[in-house]
């Protein structure tokens, strides 16, 4: 392969590494307050309730 094909490749392969990079390093946990768990619970409670409900009507 000719030094332009090598390059290439080094280039390409230095993009795909920054990439993944900069992806890993701007991942944050989003943090969830106490207030907005306990409401996410409550409706996971709900959905779960009517799910119950329609397998039973079935």
């Amino acid at each position: 392969m000719s030094g332009i094909g090598w390059l290439f490749i080094i280039i390409i392969l230095a993009t795909v590494i920054g990439g993944l990079y900069m992806l890993r390093k701007t991942a944050n946990k989003m943090p969830i307050g106490d207030e907005q768990m306990k409401r996410i619970k409550a409706r996971q409670a709900e959905l779960e309730a009517q799910e119950r409900r329609e397998k039973q009507q079935d």
